[in-house]
């Protein structure tokens, strides 16, 4: 191999000689002290980050002759026109992906390594990629930069207004090969090709149970954990996804807005109106693969497997006994703390249990029923 001068920007393990490439982060600082505030690119001259400003000022001076691309710099054009052809010229000697230019293979090489070279100094995160770092640190200040002119909605990544004017404009960009579903984000076609792969690659440590993506498995987790980190704030009601809080929190506000066409039944979520109605069609979707048995609701059949399993994830921290649900937790844990949430309107009797509640009740009945019977036995005597 000829000898040469390596550039300021060599990269042994990539072979690169690409003017904007990084590759050793731990001198980052030092090396390309010129950093962009808005994304975090850095570079070692002053007049590489004039240039790159170009990219956040709205001027597009370079076109595609194929497509309506339009970008600032004439490098991005030529990374663009890959996307055309075809070309990926760099490729990872570990596992063969190749990438449109080098700065994609330095942060998939880090995957290799488990490098994470850029922290957070706040709460400790870490990250790959330094532009990764500075949209976490918008968590922290808040900053949304990115602004909707239609709407005035705000966000912290580019990517995300992208994927937001897309529901103004109704342009639905990706489509699957396999059935021609089209959708905003490719990301999100990503995760609806797993439907026809069966590709289920976030998997739990715990119980071996996978899934499609992260933020499924992030979900799951918590049915281990039993973390609720979403609280309502008008009762002690606390849930594992945001999405419950919401629905709990109609709740509150009474308004019941799915109707029952066969009885007066009424709710605040439409899929409980979906469950309700099958109380009047006998269906009953769940079926369990070991034994025949049956169910209206999906939890009601993960429930039931567990008697087959003999699993039981809901454990108590106060004395160790486990559970098959989380309600029969909750209901144990007031053996320890005495709380009698369901109380009588007539005789004051308490009880932890809402069916207790419902069995006491009908002493009441039949008491009522039992005056009556002999008021109605004096009168006609």
């Amino acid at each position: 191999m000829e000898n040469h001068k390596e550039p300021q920007s060599y990269c042994k393990i990539l072979n690169s000689h690409e003017s904007t490439f990084v590759h050793n982060v731990q001198n980052d600082s030092e090396k390309y002290p010129y950093t962009c505030n808005i994304c975090g690119y850095s570079c070692s001259q002053k007049s590489n980050l004039a240039e790159h400003m170009k990219t956040h000022n709205g001027k597009k001076r370079y076109s595609c002759e194929l497509c309506e691309y339009s970008c600032s710099q004439k490098s991005s054009l030529l990374i663009h026109k890959r996307q055309h052809t075809g070309e990926r010229p760099y490729k990872c000697e570990i596992c063969g992906s190749a990438f449109v230019n080098s700065g994609n293979l330095l942060v998939h090489m880090r995957i290799h390594t488990g490098e994470k070279p850029y922290s957070c100094d706040v709460c400790g995160y870490s990250c790959s990629q330094k532009s990764s770092l500075v949209v976490h640190k918008r968590k922290h200040t808040g900053e949304k930069p990115y602004n909707c002119q239609t709407c005035g909605y705000s966000c912290a990544q580019k990517n995300q207004l992208v994927s937001h004017i897309r529901t103004h404009t109704g342009d639905q960009p990706f489509s699957c090969k396999i059935c021609g579903s089209t959708f905003t984000t490719k990301t999100i076609l990503l995760v609806h090709e797993r439907k026809h792969t069966g590709d289920k690659p976030y998997s739990c440590k715990i119980c071996g149970l996978s899934f499609t993506t992260k933020g499924i498995l992030v979900l799951h987790m918590r049915t281990h954990t039993g973390e609720k980190p979403y609280s309502c704030n008008l009762c002690e009601y606390s849930g594992s996804q945001k999405a419950s809080l919401v629905l709990h929190m109609l709740k509150h506000s009474e308004e019941k807005p799915y109707s029952c066409e066969l009885c007066e039944y009424s709710c605040s979520h439409k899929s409980s109106l979906v469950v309700h109605k099958r109380k009047h069609t006998g269906e009953k979707p769940y079926d369990c693969p070991i034994c025949g048995y049956s169910s209206a609701q999906k939890h009601h059949l993960n429930n039931h497997i567990r008697t087959h399993t003999g699993d039981r994830p809901y454990s108590c921290k106060t004395c160790g006994l486990t559970f098959t649900t989380n309600d029969n937790l909750v209901i144990h844990i007031r053996t320890h703390t005495g709380e009698k949430p369901y109380s009588c309107e007539l005789c004051g009797y308490a009880s932890s249990q809402k069916s207790n509640l419902i069995l006491h009740k009908r002493k009441h009945s039949r008491e009522m029923d039992q005056i009556y019977n002999k008021k109605g036995q004096k009168e006609n005597s």
